[in-house]
């Protein structure tokens, strides 16, 4: 029978073991030869676990925040615990899976144990209706006045490392979106049964008319690290709390800006000229390998 431990004591977690990693990147690898991903700024992870990532959410959300969170586990040894939305955990053997990575139903209480804990933490502001992504939505960040992880990161005195990603949005093109008229009988269903109708993921084109995803290269960079003490202390003090919170979200939004400016001088954005510039390495080196036969 499977175990809800969405509220269990999030602070007491055994992380995955070795094999259990191997398996979670055997698994990926397939979807990692595609993307190749590409991450920067990891110097700005302090070399304690006190810090909160705070960054964007892209499309449908769930095809490359395993490899942030796979890099830094295996550039760092920290298993960065994510917070997660309250549907996921309404779902058996789904909820079970994220909770054994690591990740927590994000409610306020489980994010103060963790703090409290003294555990790095991954927050997605924008939550669900970044993921359910509407027509000429690109990059947005959709934190609107949430303060939550601001106020957090004030009472522990804890550090936030703002990140960004791209590459996911231009997998797809949005066709139909939660506020398309198509879908008033799927929000009417999802009203009924406790689903927000922000949350539902948009029906999207990829690769020619297919949903499947337009190989593209994904890129991630953590930006410096922003010391919440000189902000405040109090969960209380709403100023401060939005003060760090619109500096984090500035440095989000530099951090799409910049790393978009980087992939149009990148050759290897797209799937096939990676595999070509791959083939051109693999043919010298049989080249060489060839050349020391010759000299025997």
């Amino acid at each position: 029978m499977s175990v809800d431990r969405s509220n269990a004591d999030v602070a007491a977690f055994t992380p995955p073991g070795a094999v259990e990693f191997a398996a979670v990147e055997a698994l990926l690898a397939p979807w990692r030869a595609l993307t190749d991903p590409r991450f920067d700024g990891r110097e700005h992870l302090p070399s304690d676990e006190r810090y909160l990532l705070v960054g964007n959410h892209t499309t449908l959300g769930l095809f490359d925040v395993p490899f942030l969170v796979l890099d830094i586990h295996a550039r760092t040894g920290v298993l960065v615990r994510s917070l997660g939305e309250r549907q996921h955990y309404r779902v058996p053997i789904w909820r079970d899976l994220l909770s054994h990575l690591g990740t927590v139903n994000g409610t306020r209480e489980n994010t103060r144990r963790l703090l409290a804990d003294g555990q790095a933490v991954l927050v997605f502001p924008g939550g669900g209706r970044e993921v359910a992504r509407h027509r000429g939505d690109h990059y947005p960040l959709l934190w609107r006045e949430r303060i939550g992880f601001a106020r957090l990161a004030l009472e522990f005195s804890y550090t936030v490392v703002p990140f960004s990603m791209i590459g996911v949005d231009e997998m797809w093109d949005v066709l139909v979106d939660a506020d398309d008229p198509l879908y008033a009988p799927v929000r009417a269903l999802a009203a009924r049964v406790d689903v927000d109708p922000e949350l539902l993921w948009p029906l999207v084109r990829g690769l020619g008319p297919t949903p499947l995803p337009r190989p593209q290269r994904i890129y991630g960079r953590f930006a410096a690290p922003i010391d919440a003490r000189p902000f405040g202390s109090s969960w209380g003090d709403t100023s401060a709390a939005i003060a760090l919170r619109d500096a984090v979200q500035a440095a989000v939004q530099q951090g799409i800006r910049d790393l978009q400016a980087d992939r149009a001088h990148d050759p290897a954005r797209s799937l096939a000229p990676r595999l070509w510039g791959e083939a051109k390495r693999l043919t010298h080196a049989q080249a060489a390998a060839l050349r020391r036969i010759l000299r025997l």
